[in-house]
């Protein structure tokens, strides 16, 4: 799942719900940048976290 998380897509972080949407700012290798609503930018080491993706269904 973790090749799916691409920069621009929304996600959530499965333990840090307070947090809120992010976007994922880059990503290299297994490290993950994203930029939450609630608690700005955050590093996040894949390996570790799974990110859940937002689905966009319209």
């Amino acid at each position: 799942m973790n090749d799916l998380i691409i920069p621009g897509i929304f996600v959530n972080h499965p333990k840090k719900k307070d947090w809120g949407i992010g976007q994922v700012q880059s990503k290299i290798g297994d490290i993950i940048t994203v930029n939450f609503e609630n608690a700005g930018k955050k590093t996040i080491n894949g390996k570790e976290i799974e990110l859940e993706i937002i689905k966009n269904e319209l």
